[in-house]
């Protein structure tokens, strides 16, 4: 096309005259016409067939390999949302408490907030320090990340997800979770300075201490259930909140709880990063995306924690009520795949699917604008197709939830875990910062001989239970 103004010719190309929205499109619909072809002509000569059965065949026989590497980039890539979570929980919480309004200008009440401080983080300038061990001082955030991440594969999150279920995650979790503190110890020594070598010394001393009271809080719960699998430790708390470990072992649940707020370095036992007394511990040299580690890090260990209490001393995936009476009562029998299978309406599904979504969006369209009268029929047409959307995401995860145990078993578990990481959260927003001597002198003086303690009792009640058994 040729336009002529001013005696100057300016040729327009077809590509030139679309929209933004155009050139993205229209590329997009080219791809999916020339996928769709080669599609076909795959299938047409044998060789996508063919393509399918050898992948399959390939992962059938590795089906343990791809397993645990499907499981370790799925726990790699959920760290990243935990962490930006738990920061929007202390921007929202702490400002909360202090009768602040908080963030609420970046995203839906400020919920992209978090997700700007961690890019911004990230994008800082990485600078080594002139002296540092380059080689430790590099190695050391990643050492501390990879520990806090490496225990999830052992968390059962719901029946059948979880990345390995070993027969002694428990004692995994331990040793791998103990790893953390070498990372920050590498960190301090590494830095060539004094504050970060005394924040690395206090990581040490702090999370040693307190793993000893964190163990021997755990020791009650094997004892009684005769086991180190995780899983195994959730199924035995099925039925009600009464059989949870908390309810069983509130001793325990409390000096776990403590020593865990402290393996963390949370408030209010985060010395390892003392800033009134040495500036910012063992990160003091540390900027940019190995400084962003580092918090990444702290924050998925929070809900590492939060999790792991909620596996050992809140039933795990389990409901704090038991639901099949409830159905019983309602004669609700379950799974109701044959109640609810699409499959079974055969050529009317897309009768179904045809007619039924227009006809809805249409209805729910039609209330919206007369609810907001000044609204136009495409608005109100749009705001309904959304409604649609959502109710239908919600029937099928109602559906899901009734059919597959591990969905709502999911929902609880995460329900807890992130109720424990919001609580976390709110303690480091009203309780004010112990010393150190404090801190050392109540694991060894408090906390070590009240979790022996529970071990004694645990154990003499158990054997005075299985006498009185065996005398009846």
């Amino acid at each position: 096309m040729h336009a002529e103004g001013r005696g100057v010719t300016v040729i327009t190309r077809p590509w030139q005259r679309l929209t933004l929205l155009g050139k993205i499109l229209v590329p997009l619909l080219i791809v999916f016409v020339a996928v769709n072809i080669a599609l076909i002509g795959l299938w047409a000569s044998g060789l996508l067939p063919w393509l399918i059965q050898a992948t399959l065949d390939v992962l059938g026989a590795n089906v343990g390999i791809i397993r645990f590497l499907a499981a370790a980039t799925v726990i790699l890539l959920i760290t990243v949302p935990i962490a930006f979570l738990i920061i929007f929980f202390e921007m929202k919480i702490i400002a909360f408490v202090n009768l602040r309004v908080g963030p609420n200008r970046i995203g839906p009440w400020g919920t992209l907030s978090s997700v700007v401080h961690g890019l911004k983080v990230l994008a800082k300038e990485d600078f080594t320090p002139t002296g540092a061990d380059v080689p430790v001082f590099t190695l050391a955030p990643v050492v501390v990340y990879l520990a806090a991440v490496m225990t999830l594969l052992v968390v059962p999150f719901a029946p059948g997800l979880y990345g390995f279920d070993m027969e002694i995650g428990l004692l995994y979790f331990f040793a791998v979770g103990g790893l953390g503190v070498i990372g920050l110890m590498m960190a301090g020594w590494s830095s060539f300075n004094k504050y970060s070598l005394l924040g690395g010394l206090r990581a040490a001393a702090g999370i040693i201490s307190y793993e000893l009271p964190l163990i021997l809080a755990v020791v009650g719960i094997v004892l009684l259930t005769g086991s180190l699998n995780l899983t195994t430790i959730v199924e035995s708390q099925s039925g009600s909140v009464l059989d949870w470990y908390i309810v069983r072992q509130p001793l325990g649940a409390l000096i776990f709880f403590i020593a865990a707020t402290a393996e963390g370095g949370r408030t209010p036992f985060d010395l390892t990063e003392a800033d009134s007394e040495i500036v910012a511990g063992f990160a003091t040299e540390y900027s940019g995306m190995r400084f962003g580690f580092f918090f990444f890090a702290e924050y998925v260990n929070v809900f590492i924690l939060s999790a792991m209490t909620t596996v050992l001393f809140l039933g795990g995936w389990n409901a704090p009520f038991d639901i099949d009476p409830v159905l019983e009562f309602f004669n609700i029998a379950t799974p109701v795949q044959a109640v609810l299978d699409p499959g079974a309406l055969d050529m009317g599904l897309l009768w179904v699917i045809a007619l039924g979504a227009p006809i809805v969006i249409g209805i729910l369209g039609l209330m919206v604008w007369m609810l907001k009268s000044d609204w136009s029929i495409v608005r109100s047409l749009i705001v309904g197709f959304l409604l649609f959307n959502l109710l239908l995401s919600g029937l099928f995860i109602g559906w899901l939830a009734i059919n597959l145990d591990w969905v709502i078993g999911l929902f609880w578990f995460l329900a807890k875990a992130i109720g424990l990481c919001a609580f976390f959260v709110l303690m480091r927003g009203t309780l004010p910062r112990v010393r150190i001597d404090q801190l050392m002198g109540f694991a060894w003086k408090w906390l070590v001989p009240a979790a022996l303690l529970n071990i004694f009792v645990t154990a003499g009640a158990i054997i005075v239970i299985k006498s009185l058994e065996g005398s009846l």
